[in-house]
């Protein structure tokens, strides 16, 4: 198979949509990270995503609509919470999980009784759900495990040949995935910390719990492995002996005061601005991952607001090789 990358334009939007519609598999932008879509309400094609992906059928996907009116035919109830959020943060990259209807399939939820549901902000996703004139169930368009896209060409290494069409909208202006809210009782539990800070959730609907981790995925990219680069990564603390012997990289918060010995180095932000480093964090993972380095050593950062989702990443990007002997 070959894969089309195509900018943008209404042809191309259309073309995507007729994929969709006929049960097919397109990536395309979203302001959180790229997304691997195809129609919410064909099993058949949702299976494709988990064959392309290598991703187990045991992990759910976040389907996503362009309309309010769409929740209604994928959810049963929608508690008082979690509409004010929703009112608030959509379009936005805020994810809920809500009870689901008949209608959606079973392999969309991993047989969980309950759907993952957001409305991105993104002017090309909303253009191409319009279009296709369904919902599209969509995780992140990349090799289960892997490092998530932010650019149209992190999808093209690792999809291409496997799917038919990538929308190119260039980066991601986010570049970390939208936060993920489950509703039990009206009591509002943060699965995924993401683009949306627990603190501005606070501020609408109140307290909220957080998840660590479950044995069974209630939402997408909770499980405790996961956004790992091929390269081991160790998160920086006062123990960590950094071994100079091996090819190091660091990626750092903001410059650090000594740099010797390090072999590349990528900073998130110069300023120690939260935003702008989510943003960069996984295009910076993808430059460091390419650099032929034995290992990625990483600055911790500070866990308020983005800072928790960012930390969150790099704890399970680090969790495949924390038990290896790399000098912690």
């Amino acid at each position: 198979m070959k894969t089309q990358i195509l900018p943008p334009t209404p042809r191309a939007i259309t073309q995507a949509a007729a994929i969709i519609r006929q049960g097919g598999l397109v990536a395309f932008p979203t302001e959180t990270v790229y997304g691997l879509g195809a129609s919410a309400f064909n099993p058949y094609a949702v299976a494709k995503i988990f064959k392309v992906k290598n991703r187990p059928h045991f992990d759910p996907i976040i389907v996503h609509i362009a309309k309010l009116s769409d929740l209604e035919l994928l959810v049963k109830t929608c508690p008082p919470k979690a509409q004010k959020l929703i009112d608030k943060f959509w379009p936005g990259p805020l994810t809920v999980v809500l009870p689901k209807t008949s209608k959606v399939p079973e392999i969309v939820t991993a047989g969980l009784p309950s759907v993952a549901i957001r409305m991105p902000a993104h002017r090309v996703t909303q253009a191409i759900i319009k279009k296709a004139q369904v919902p599209i169930a969509a995780p992140s368009a990349n090799k289960f495990g892997y490092l998530s896209p932010t650019t149209a060409e992190h999808v093209a290494k690792q999809l291409s040949g496997k799917i038919e069409l990538i929308i190119d909208g260039g980066k991601c202006n986010w570049g970390i995935e939208s936060t993920v809210v489950y509703f039990e009782n009206n009591d509002a539990v943060i699965l995924r910390h993401g683009a949306l800070p627990q603190e501005e959730i606070e501020n609408v609907i109140g307290r909220v719990k957080t998840i660590k981790k479950s044995v069974q995925p209630l939402s997408p990219g909770t499980l405790l492995k996961h956004y790992a680069p091929k390269t081991p990564i160790v998160i920086l603390n006062n123990r960590t002996r950094i071994d100079f012997t091996k090819r190091a990289g660091l990626l750092a918060f903001r410059m650090p005061s000594k740099i010797n010995g390090f072999h590349k180095i990528e900073v998130l932000s110069k300023n120690g601005n939260y935003v702008e480093a989510a943003a960069n964090l996984f295009e910076a993972l993808h430059r460091l991952d390419e650099s032929n380095l034995d290992v990625i050593y990483a600055q911790k950062i500070k866990e308020i607001g983005l800072g928790r989702a960012i930390m969150e990443r790099l704890k399970k990007a680090a969790y495949k090789y924390k038990k290896e002997n790399l000098g912690q």
